[in-house]
């Protein structure tokens, strides 16, 4: 079948492609050196949208190169370019269509049309260029893979190839031609471990050092350079040089490091990465079409699977319904912002005034008991500026200018009698909040909103008190502040449609994923993870070992193992959190005496790590009292999964969100669940969880799934 035939039959199957253009036009290179075709991709949207592939897309990149084909079979031209439109080169296919694919054959057309495509480029008969003008991802970094050499500039803001992330392997090129260019351990670093790393992305200075891009140029006149060095290439003026690629032990120790770090992220759990770093082993003989094969096979069998289902999910979840979030009243709603409050200055509400200070760059005024603890306050946010002045994140005079809009005092009326927006952030007890809210409000403007950062405690009887409840709404942050993005936005009985439509649009200027919650105990991230953990705790209680019940819940790919986030989170944290939930569910949520024992003993968690990796600390283990009941892994497994399965199907029956993607959104931003999970209703639909638990999916099938 011929590369058009099988993008005509393939494009039938993504009704609803952005289709990218592929234009080319003539240059009359410096130098005297020759005519050349530079092809430009363009999707034809304004430049903040990006330019994808899918088969119609491909397409036209294939009549793009029959044109140049002829051009440099008959003599007119001298090399051929690509690039993209201003600020976006290309990131790769396109996923709305490909999650509609229903069988492993379409799958296979897809990865075996986009390698039909690329590989001319390396086949025209004249040297090609890539030009990596702007976001480069998955198959925007693989068309310049295939190109003779490429480069790339210093304003480039992301380039990666994700797909591992996804739960896919880079398939038109990226695992082959990737570690036979830059070498394995390279490789394994951009296809692996920083895909894995929340889908870590380079620079365009990384993209050059790594030796992806052969020169790097800077951004406002990045095309003319390129083309400058082009010339100079043609000419035979500028020869580049390549390190010889190391094919023996270090290819094999290479591969190996990526199977530990596989093994570190997912623990098995998902196949995408494990495929990777088959076919980059199996690269390393350099031949290119096997490669290509081995690529085209995992694509499609990993296209037909539910991780990359899951996936997708999860990435639409992140980048379309985290950016509007449901329910959310209308923006217009929203009053202005002009200065905050923060009520506490421990860590926590330090890390909240930085992230205020940061993205809002408004006066920010932090209080507490004394003026010490002010002083701690102010002095931890004017370090951080000065961390982010040394690392060039602020020039000299944003710093001072952060630096003069935070201040400390002692004094609320002082402080907040003309701020538009207090949060509190003090120790978690209902009734010091109410004291707190009492003072605030007495001194407060009338149209402040009044935010509490709590994790767990009513919105609805913190306010209770007041004389104007309506303007109390949970803001509570994830921590560490500046890394976790959700915040869920919680309305309390009483909250009005102003004080929520302006909580979320602070939150969209701090760059969080929003969702909004109804006031029920511990919201949802807490909520489920304490019902997660609990039943850990639960089953060592009974009798299993720490390792086992550790060991029981790997297969889901976690982040960390429950008790390391225990750890995190802080065990007197953990034992508060779950003392609340048990007041509100008592037959569901339980307060382990063995998690009370190591609070009470000030252990600040069950591990130690003086061998350079968790062990059980001797001293907990003679805290722990047991009982007789062990169970395996797979019976501790599934008890976690159904109780998870559970609390999910009642928190939407309460109406805590409006739908279970806001569960998985909250999961995947909060608590840093993996994609191929989906947050984690697409496993327990996929697992046959939700309906042995609830009688019925979470999600309409076809939802992170194969469609029927």
């Amino acid at each position: 079948m011929s590369t058009t035939e099988l993008l005509k039959g393939a494009a039938e199957l993504f009704p609803d492609e952005v289709v990218t253009s592929a234009h080319v036009r003539h240059l009359d290179l410096p130098f005297n050196s020759g005519r050349f075709a530079l092809i430009t991709l363009d999707n034809g949207f304004d430049h903040t949208k990006p330019t994808t592939f899918g088969p119609a897309s491909l397409a036209n990149l294939s009549i793009a190169i029959d044109q140049v084909e002829k051009e440099a079979s008959a003599g007119e031209i001298v090399g051929v370019g690509i690039t993209g439109k201003p600020f976006i080169f290309a990131v790769g296919a396109d996923l709305k269509g490909v999650e509609l694919l229903k069988n492993h054959s379409d799958a296979l057309a897809i990865g075996k049309g986009g390698h039909e495509v690329f590989k001319r480029l390396a086949q025209i008969g004249v040297p090609t260029f890539g030009y990596y003008n702007g976001a480069a991802m998955g198959g925007g970094v693989e068309v310049g893979l295939h190109c003779s050499y490429r480069t790339v500039s210093a304003s480039l803001p992301a380039f990666s190839l994700p797909e591992v992330f996804l739960g896919l392997v880079p398939g038109w090129g990226g695992c082959t031609l990737l570690p036979n260019l830059i070498g394995a351990d390279k490789a394994v670093t951009v296809i692996i471990e920083n895909s894995l790393n929340q889908n870590k992305q380079l620079k365009g200075g990384q993209v050059y050092d790594l030796g992806i891009a052969d020169a790097l140029f800077e951004g406002a006149d990045f095309l003319e350079q390129s083309l400058l060095w082009t010339a100079a290439v043609l000419k035979g003026e500028i020869a580049v040089e390549r390190p010889a690629i190391d094919r023996g032990e270090a290819w094999d120790q290479a591969v190996a490091r990526g199977r530990s770090v596989a093994d570190s992220k997912v623990h098995g759990a998902a196949p995408a990465a494990y495929r990777a770093l088959d076919i980059i082993a199996g690269a390393k003989d350099g031949d290119l079409q096997k490669g290509y094969d081995a690529e085209d096979v995992a694509l499609a069998d990993l296209i037909m699977g539910g991780e990359l289902r899951s996936g997708i999910y999860a990435f639409n979840l992140v980048q379309k319904r985290g950016k509007r979030p449901a329910g959310a009243p209308d923006k217009s709603l929203a009053r202005p912002v002009t200065k905050v409050g923060v009520v506490g200055a421990g860590l926590m509400a330090s890390q909240l005034a930085l992230l205020f200070l940061r993205r809002l760059e408004v006066p920010v005024v932090l209080t507490d008991i004394d003026q010490e603890r002010v002083d701690k306050g102010v002095g931890y946010v004017h370090g951080e500026i000065d961390k982010l002045l040394l690392k060039g994140r602020v020039n000299q005079d944003k710093a001072n200018r952060l630096k003069a809009l935070v201040t400390g005092v002692l004094d609320k009326a002082e402080g907040f009698s003309d701020a538009d927006f207090i949060i509190e952030a003090v120790f978690e007890e209902i009734g010091v909040k109410q004291q707190v809210f009492a003072e605030v409000e007495a001194v407060a403007p009338a149209h402040a909103i009044l935010a509490t950062n709590t994790s767990s405690l009513s919105v609805t009887e913190m306010a209770s008190k007041l004389k104007n409840p309506e303007r109390v709404v949970g803001f509570h942050f994830f921590n560490p502040v500046a890394i976790l993005p959700l915040l869920e936005i919680v309305r309390g009985e009483q909250t009005d449609d102003v004080s929520l439509a302006t909580a979320f649009g602070v939150a969209k200027k701090l760059k969080k994923t929003a969702v909004l919650v109804k006031d029920a105990p511990a919201f949802v991230v807490n909520r489920i993870l304490t019902r997660f953990m609990g039943e850990i705790q639960n089953v060592i209680d009974e009798g299993t070992s720490v390792e086992v019940a550790e060991k029981a819940v790997e297969p889901l790919g976690l982040p960390m193992s429950p008790l390391v986030l225990l750890e995190l989170v802080g065990p007197a944290i953990g034992l508060h959190v779950s003392e609340t939930l048990n007041r509100a569910f008592p037959d569901r949520f339980t307060v382990s005496p063995n998690l009370a024992a190591v609070v009470k003993a000030g252990k600040r968690g069950f591990y130690v790590y003086d061998s350079g990796k968790p062990e059980l600390d001797p001293e907990v283990a003679a805290l722990l009292k047991q009982g007789d009941v062990a169970l395996s892994e797979e019976q501790v497994r599934d008890r976690v999964l159904d109780a998870v399965a559970q609390e999910i199907g009642l928190m939407l029956d309460e109406g805590v969100v409006a739908e279970a993607q806001d569960i998985d959104l909250c999961l995947i931003t909060g608590a840093g669940w993996p994609f191929h999970l989906g947050g984690v209703t697409p496993y327990l639909d996929r697992e046959g969880v939700s309906e042995r638990v609830n009688g019925k999916r979470f999600l309409e099938a076809g939802v992170a799934s194969v469609p029927v």
